[in-house]
């Protein structure tokens, strides 16, 4: 008789602690499409050094495209650097969908600490395109959304990043 008060108390201990939890857990977020996105306006400017800039690995007009910039806040020459643009890309036709087509920013502020992934699937050389951010680290942890990317001129870009950053009540500041 013993074991099946001891059995029945330990059920019961069972059921009313899985109701608890059920009862009191924090509920997840969910994914709300009205949240605010974060806009960013800086832009991509050539290294002082002259070895770190746009380099053409290939000989062909095709070629694959490596490179190195410094990210600032305004377009002038003396505007405050921000960060920095490091990316991979390979605009041939058949490379279109390669996973291999990344920037990287990374940026060094007070506001702001981490980095940055933006695919550029379908890149080409134009002068506007949209690119995919597929996420991020440190301020920009698991960040998702676009950049509007323009060239200005030959050494010089203008990017507008609108971010939206899963499962936080609020955006970084």
């Amino acid at each position: 008789m013993l074991p099946n008060i001891i059995f029945c108390t330990a059920v019961s201990i069972a059921i009313l602690t899985v109701a608890l939890l059920t009862l009191f857990s924090p509920v997840p977020h969910a994914k709300n499409p009205d949240d605010p996105w974060l806009a960013l306006s800086l832009y991509i400017q050539q290294s002082e050094v002259p070895s770190s800039g746009t380099k053409q690995v290939a000989q062909s007009s095709d070629g694959a495209l490596l490179f190195h910039r410094k990210l600032t806040q305004g377009p002038e020459n003396t505007s405050p650097v921000i960060g920095k643009a490091q990316g991979f890309i390979i605009p041939v036709q058949h490379f279109a969908h390669s996973a291999f087509n990344l920037i990287y920013l990374s940026f060094h502020t007070r506001e702001y600490s981490g980095s940055l992934s933006v695919e550029a699937k379908n890149f080409a050389h134009k002068e506007r395109g949209k690119l995919d951010v597929v996420g991020g680290t440190g301020s920009f942890a698991f960040a998702r959304g676009f950049a509007v990317f323009t060239q200005i001129d030959h050494e010089f870009f203008h990017l507008k990043l609108h971010l939206k950053f899963p499962n936080r009540s609020h955006t970084i500041p």
